[in-house]
């Protein structure tokens, strides 16, 4: 038997999606205030059934994928893993991608091809245990440019408190139909400065993992501000390339 509360619940709601669907019906002749009005109510409303869709299937489909959540090594203290594979977004494809176009939220996709036959896709995960929810899938054509870079930006959490004594570890599960060089690489604004480390990943390994040791970096850890990610693919022309995972995590190096 339903309780109080969820009928009365119940009841809210359709009341409320009764009362949307008149304003909507009724946009062609409302007065233009009361449009405003309504416009941003809408707006805000969006905004927060955006966000619990988002999360809720995200944690839908990681349940569904057995909670794909690694193991954190020693000394972890921050963990992430971008929206792109953790839940769905909102324009889950694009075609003839032009540089600097984002996918959702937290990243862009850079080249240096004036002839971009480029198409994404988001796609869900339904291979090996312990991978994200979803995979973001890329399928090069015609592509005469040098690289093709996706740049992840980084929550401003991974900033907070990050020292010289912290390694930073980028992992990720990349299939490619042929061989590339594949590159990471971090970037640390800290003041004026940006500083930059590179590490060379191999697609296919289980996962990829490039490890960053600040210790041997010029970081200045008291004036540390944003940190972002280029995962970068050199002359990708006519292959396909699955990023089944990306995470990233900040843990204490271990004292000798």
């Amino acid at each position: 038997m339903a309780s109080d509360g969820g009928i009365l619940d119940g009841l809210a709601r359709r009341r409320s999606l009764r009362a949307w669907t008149r304003a909507a019906r009724g946009a062609e002749d409302a007065a233009l205030p009361d449009l405003r009005r309504q416009i941003d109510a809408a707006r805000g409303l969006r905004a927060q059934l955006d966000r619990l869709i988002h999360t809720g299937e995200a944690r839908l489909a990681g349940s569904a994928a057995g909670d794909a959540v690694p193991q954190s090594r020693p000394g972890t203290d921050w963990w992430w893993r971008p929206e792109i594979w953790n839940g769905p977004l909102d324009a889950p494809g694009m075609a003839s991608v032009p540089a600097g176009s984002a996918l959702g939220a937290q990243a862009r996709l850079f080249h240096d091809c004036p002839r971009a036959e480029i198409a994404l896709r988001q796609v869900r995960n339904r291979c090996a245990a312990g991978l994200a929810p979803y995979a973001l899938q890329a399928d090069v054509f015609g592509f005469d440019g040098s690289y093709l870079s996706l740049a992840l930006e980084v929550p401003d959490a991974a900033a907070q408190g990050l020292q010289k004594r912290h390694v930073i570890a980028v992992e990720a599960a990349i299939e490619t139909e042929r061989p590339l060089e594949v590159f990471v690489r971090l970037n640390i604004r800290h003041g004026p400065n940006t500083e930059q480390l590179v590490r060379e990943v191999t697609p296919g390994a289980d996962p990829a993992v490039a490890e960053f040791d600040l210790a041997y970096t010029r970081l200045n850890d008291r004036r540390t501000e944003r940190l972002w990610v280029d995962l970068i693919f050199e002359r990708p022309a006519m292959t396909q390339i699955v990023l089944r995972d990306v995470t990233m995590s900040r843990r204490v190096r271990a004292q000798i």
